[in-house]
């Protein structure tokens, strides 16, 4: 044989080179288009149409679908993405990912790319020199893609030549008539080239070459390509072993449905092979059975179809394959805290600015809903669950007189202010980390301001409270009537931020708070007068009089601010949509 110890060495380099050019490329892609595509990937639905469209644009745009993966993976495990949410878009990302079958098909067999690699090399490099950041990525992306071709074309002559080595024929050959068996062992092949190279696209590419030098046949280069979709799952694996139980089961999402596919294709393998070989001879090609050069475009068609097929076959279960994924790995359930804890930030949400953007946001929206609002009402004594009820509010106040053991100041201590140092301290970190857009940056610090805002309420709460509690019993109805005023308007407010922000649509109820807080102004001036009239006709204490105009300034800021927070935190925007840098 003459294929020696340098010519494996070329083969390690050309596949070196190629990988490196498969990296440039995607990491150049990620920072002119990654932002945006995480963006998409942030505003999720659980509309399964739309999960398989995002995974299948986010991996044709940035050519990766392990960066897809890992993203989801990553999302899952910040919370931010439902399990059936993450199988939806590694659906579309595996049919996605056979973008690249193509790009090397048509581009490394059908047209030359040798002749201008290098010189578009020298182009993309000129770029590397400019100031502009998202010119700079654009010469890297030309780069990248020139090298990834120059390697292909290295390991195109790097690869033996079966003429000058008939002997690796017959060795081949002796594993390639073995029925289903040959099948199995070349599927295995495959996902251990995967495993190790850590690129199905690479794994693809020495398929490709190895079908056009007449190394396999059609049926064998098919079975690998079989096992270079269970081989890509790896990657997510890894990753999701530091994670936790979501980024796990996300993770072994991806292997079950590769794995269904792959088991269904073999019970059908020879008949489907048979169905790409007449659809690719329809499109103007030869047989890849009578002729090896036909075989690189039967087999990109095949990776397509396959993908396209298992994907239309298992959109259709998807809840099931969740329910088999919970059960391989269970919920984990966090023990209970004395303190409250955060729930959406943890380290890994610092990966991309989205993740942390979005988990600032839920975490801050979780703190309003579960702490904020229900210290505001019983600080008020009047339940959380009469509030969201439709019993009218002055029903409400009538028979809400009891007083609750409701320590303002102990309730922020347990339930509020570990969580705000954790926003805060999150914020600033995303700030410091990455580059954000100015829609980013505006969008951190209207969260940060909602949250000092939350603070502010509370602190504001912790006096009113003093003074409701003293005179919701008091023997002197007036002022008890006035209180009672002050608790109804609270209440009123909270309603409607209730309404607002779980009623689908809520513009009416958005329109209703501005005119809550723009009427603010003329309520004080009422109130004034109110107070007023009590003093002249001596039904309330000057000390009680102190202590009303005192609670209605109170309140007014109170309500002026829970608008504010509740304007900051759930009106619809898409500032994340809005990214200046793609």
């Amino acid at each position: 044989m003459q294929y020696g110890f340098t010519d494996i060495l070329q083969l390690i380099g050309a596949l070196g080179v190629f990988l490196f050019g498969m990296k440039v490329m995607s990491d150049a892609l990620l920072l002119l288009a990654g932002s945006k595509m995480r963006s998409i990937l942030a505003r999720m639905t659980s509309n399964r149409v739309l999960g398989i469209g995002t995974g299948f644009l986010i991996t044709s745009v940035i050519q990766s679908s392990s960066a897809t993966t890992l993203m989801v993976v990553s999302f899952a495990n910040a919370g931010l993405l439902t399990l059936v949410e993450s199988i939806g878009v590694i659906m579309g990302a595996n049919i996605g990912t056979t973008i690249t079958a193509w790009l090397i098909t048509i581009l490394g067999f059908k047209v030359s790319m040798s002749t201008i690699a290098l010189p578009l090399v020298g182009f993309g490099f000129a770029f590397t020199f400019l100031k502009k950041e998202k010119l700079k990525n654009i010469g890297s992306f030309v780069i990248g893609f020139a090298l990834l071709f120059i390697g292909l074309q290295f390991l195109k002559e790097a690869m033996p030549d079966i003429k000058n080595n008939p002997e690796l024929l017959a060795f081949l050959s002796s594993y390639t008539d073995l029925g289903y068996l040959s099948i199995v062992l070349f599927l295995l092949i495959g996902t251990i080239l995967t495993v190790v190279i850590q690129s199905s696209s690479a794994t693809m590419a020495l398929t490709l070459i190895m079908t056009a030098q007449g190394w396999i046949p059609f049926e064998l280069a098919a079975a690998m390509v079989l096992g270079e979709n269970i081989g890509t799952t790896i990657t997510a694996n890894l990753a999701a072993i530091i994670g936790n139980y979501k980024a796990k089961q996300t993770a072994r999402a991806h292997l079950i449905f590769n794995l269904i596919g792959v088991l269904w294709m073999l019970i059908l393998f020879y008949p489907f092979l048979r169905i790409v070989a007449d659809v690719a001879m329809s499109l103007g090609s030869e047989s890849p059975y009578l002729s090896a050069a036909a075989i690189p475009v039967a087999i990109s068609l095949f990776h397509t179809i396959f993908n396209v097929a298992n994907t239309f076959l298992l959109v259709w279960f998807v809840k099931p394959i969740a329910k088999i994924v919970e059960r391989f790995v269970p919920e984990k359930i966090e023990p209970e805290q004395q303190v409250d804890a955060p729930k959406y930030l943890k380290h890994e949400v610092l990966k991309y600015p989205e993740t942390a953007i979005l988990a600032l946001s839920r975490e801050s929206q979780r703190l309003f809903k579960n702490s904020v609002f229900e210290i505001v009402s019983h600080a008020l004594h009047i339940h959380r669950t009469d509030i969201k009820s439709e019993e009218k509010l002055k029903t409400v106040i009538k028979k809400s007189n009891i007083l609750f053991d409701a320590n303002v100041r102990d309730l922020y201590t347990r339930r509020v202010k570990t969580i705000y140092g954790e926003i805060i301290r999150y914020a600033s970190l995303t700030q410091n980390k990455f580059t954000l857009t100015e829609a980013q940056n505006r969008e951190i610090t209207e969260l940060k301001a909602a949250n000092r805002k939350m603070v502010e309420i509370l602190k504001a709460v912790l006096e009113l409270s003093k003074n409701v509690s003293m005179y919701l019993n008091s023997e002197n109805k007036y002022i008890k009537k006035e209180y009672d005023k002050l608790r109804k308007r609270t209440a009123k407010v909270l309603r409607v931020i209730h309404l607002f922000r779980t009623e689908t649509d809520n513009l009416a109820y958005h329109r209703k708070l501005m005119a809550m807080k723009a009427a603010l102004k003329t309520n004080k001036q009422s109130n004034d007068i109110a107070i007023d009239n009590l003093i002249r006709k001596d039904r309330i204490t000057t000390d009680m009089a102190s202590s009303l105009f005192n609670d209605y300034d109170n309140v007014n800021d109170i309500v002026y601010k829970l608008i504010d927070v509740a304007d900051l935190l759930y009106s619809k925007k898409d500032t994340l949509l809005n990214n200046e840098n793609f």
